[in-house]
């Protein structure tokens, strides 16, 4: 517990406020979204499971291009 106690989260919070903000985006763009590279399940897991890179590999590699 001691390490939680002197973890300075000032540091840490802004990667926690840019991950979620990523995976919300990411989930709700791929709920719009008519048809996604794959299964969007499997997109869905790897937004939500792959920590910061998730969102990012689903945005480059996810969507379809028109």
């Amino acid at each position: 517990m001691e390490i939680i106690e002197g973890f300075n989260w000032a540091i840490l919070a802004p990667f926690i406020i840019i991950q979620l903000i990523f995976m919300v985006v990411a989930i709700i763009d791929l709920v719009r979204i008519e048809k996604a590279n794959g299964p969007k399940w499997v997109w869905a897991l790897i937004i939500l499971f792959i920590n910061l890179l998730g969102p990012i590999i689903y945005f480059i590699f996810g969507r379809r291009s028109y």
